[in-house]
């Protein structure tokens, strides 16, 4: 047996006893947990789901993957707490083009350019696998602060930073306050000239090599002073499992019209949401991208 299969075993067996630990914990069955599973459109076998159990056989491929995102979901684990178990596999599973979100030459332009500035190679070659997108909304109906939490993989080689940029596609603004919450550090920090782009170079504490995965977060703020932001969302460059965008609304800045957007490099489709009685709206993909999901708000009384 090599290192790198001695090291899948004993990844699969620490797997294991925390997803039995977690099925325990809820008091749930394998069959209970397979009908919710196939209720959620992931159709994994209970005999999938008892070698998994066991440790017989860990998650591979994409399939398998977006299962263990519900699962961890269905079991009130964060997201992550079983993925990251699995440490190294021997492939990636499909990866999907890679191309830029939505069709906006100059803006792929000045995102190349930024990614020069910040010494990345454009286009990066990790893939977000998971990500939820929270953002806040003041009282003056403005984007005032979001937190991104994703888990990332190498797709090839070695990646030991990434970067995150901030689109405003033909709104010239000031760069917002970019920080590293957990999983690296900020190493540079970019804004191109026509003030449409803005990013950072996300330093991991862990190098990455293909596949393996890591857990990041970082957060976006908007000064008081900002020009005013009234849409927000997040875009993927490659298909990512499950994408959430979570907007959170301040109780006395409720807005009279939300509409989702969704564009794609050859598409665009706007949809009108209600709050129904909330104060937030979210939105949930399962293998979306390369495209950018979000919404847009008004108010009736032209604040």
């Amino acid at each position: 047996m090599t290192g790198m299969e001695r090291g899948i075993r004993k990844a699969a067996e620490g797997f294991a006893g925390s997803f039995r630990d977690a099925i325990n914990e809820q008091g749930l069955t394998l069959a209970r947990l397979h009908e919710q599973l196939r209720v959620r459109g992931n159709r994994v076998s209970m005999a999938t789901l008892s070698y998994w159990r066991s440790g017989a056989r860990r998650p591979e491929g994409a399939q398998s993957m977006a299962a263990l995102s519900d699962i961890e979901e269905l079991l009130n684990l964060e997201p992550g707490a079983l993925t990251t178990l699995l440490g190294a596999t021997n492939r990636t599973g499909p990866l999907g083009p890679n191309q830029f979100p939505i069709d906006e030459r100059e803006l792929e332009e000045a995102v190349k350019a930024a990614f020069a500035a910040l010494g990345a190679e454009y286009p990066d070659t990790s893939r977000e696998l998971t990500t939820h997108s929270v953002t806040d909304v003041n009282a003056d109906g403005n984007v005032a602060f979001s937190m991104t939490r994703s888990i990332l993989q190498s797709t090839v080689g070695t990646v030991t930073s990434i970067p995150f940029l901030e689109l405003s596609p033909g709104v010239s603004t000031p760069p917002p306050i970019m920080r590293a919450v957990s999983g690296g550090r900020i190493a540079a920090r970019y804004s191109h000239p026509s003030g449409e782009v803005h990013g950072v170079l996300f330093e991991l504490d862990v190098p990455l090599t293909a596949p393996e995965t890591s857990i990041v977060e970082w957060s976006v703020e908007y000064p008081s002073d900002y020009p005013p932001q009234r849409e927000t969302g997040h875009a993927l460059a490659r298909q990512c499992r499950e994408l959430l965008v979570w907007t959170r609304f301040h109780p006395d800045a409720l807005p009279d019209r939300i509409e989702e957007r969704v564009e794609t490099p050859n598409s665009f489709t706007a949809t009108e949401l209600t709050l129904d009685g909330r104060t937030s709206v979210h939105q949930v993909r399962r293998a979306f991208g390369p495209g950018a999901l979000g919404v847009s708000w008004s108010y009736a009384d032209g604040r």
